[in-house]
Formats: C-alpha cells, sequence, structure tokens
C-alpha cells in the first residue's frame, strides 16, 4: 500500500530517520569505547531515545496500515557507516555528526508540526513526542563543540547536506 497523504509520507520518512539515528549510535558506540570513552554513558541514552522515536512512528505506520518507507535500509546502513566513521575521529566528530544531525531534524520536524497542524492531529502527536528528546541531543552535543575547530567546520555542512538529502529522497521514495 503507497502512502498518499502528508503525513504518511512524513510518518514514513520520519520513522527511516530514528532508524538511522540509531544505527548512528549504534556504531559509535561501538568506536567511542576506544575514542572517545566519555561519550558512551551518553549515546547509550541518545540511541535508547532513538529506539524509542522509531517505535512511535512504527506503531502510528502500523495502525494507518502503511508500509515503512524504501529508503529505511539505507537510512540503517547509512547511519551505521556515519557513526562508525565520525567515532574514529573523536569526542569532538561525535559531537559535530550528532549536532548537525538534530538541528536539519529539528527544523523538518517544526515545518512538519505547522504543515499538519489541524490535518492529521495523530500524525502531530506522534511527532510532538520527539522533539524535546532531540532539542536535547543537540543541546548536550553543542556542549563539546566549538564550531572553528576542525571537525566541527568539516562534519556540519557535509553531514547536515546528507540528512538533508536522505530526507528529500525519502519524502519521494
Amino acid at each position: 500500500m503507497k502512502a498518499t497523504t502528508l503525513a504518511e509520507r512524513t510518518l514514513k520518512v520520519n520513522h527511516a530517520g530514528e532508524n538511522g539515528a540509531v544505527n548512528i549510535y549504534a556504531a559509535q558506540i561501538v568506536v567511542a569505547r576506544v575514542t572517545a570513552p566519555s561519550m558512551v554513558g551518553k549515546l547509550k541514552e541518545f540511541k535508547t531515545h532513538e529506539q524509542e522515536h522509531r517505535a512511535i512512528f512504527w506503531s502510528e505506520l502500523q495502525r494507518r496500515g502503511v508500509r515503512r518507507c524504501r529508503s529505511y535500509m539505507l537510512c540503517g546502513i547509512g547511519g551505521y557507516v556515519l557513526g562508525f566513521i565520525t567515532a574514529l575521529f573523536g569526542l569532538k566528530a561525535i559531537a559535530a555528526t550528532t549536532a548537525a544531525v538534530e538541528r536539519v531534524v529539528l527544523g523538518h520536524l517544526q515545518s512538519q508540526l505547522r504543515a499538519l497542524d489541524g490535518q492529521d492531529e495523530a500524525a502531530v502527536v506522534a511527532i510532538s513526542k520527539i522533539v524535546n528528546d532531540e532539542m536535547l541531543h543537540l543541546e548536550q552535543s553543542e556542549v563539546h563543540l566549538d564550531v572553528g575547530q576542525f571537525w566541527p567546520r568539516v562534519l556540519i555542512p557535509i553531514v547536515a547536506a546528507s540528512t538533508e538529502f536522505v530526507i528529500w529522497l525519502g519524502m519521494r521514495l
């Protein structure tokens, strides 16, 4: 069954994106044990949040009888690769990756809430449930950043553009 409404497409892409986020953190946890051990506890916490977010969107998709996004596996594999590579470069690269992804995601979530307000309250409720966690991830990653440093300066624009592209692609699959 193909999603036909904006809400259904949005929920599918959000679900796929949360799968990507779970896998970013999964890979970062593995590598950070060596490169940034002080971050492992926080990364585990963030991964748990993302797993909860993925479950929220999956539940709403199931309720609607809508299958997951075609980009689901791409997001998972891409997320793992991104998390693994960036974690090799330590705490600043991990923080820059999280900050870049969360800034893009929060912008999209706010746009989604505006677009769906009054159109699909169940979708608005599902999306609203995750906003605070995503803001927390952004705030807690920014604590480790000095945007003039190498990794934030290099990674933030690349990761942000990649995240935008994956969201754009997911909305069209």
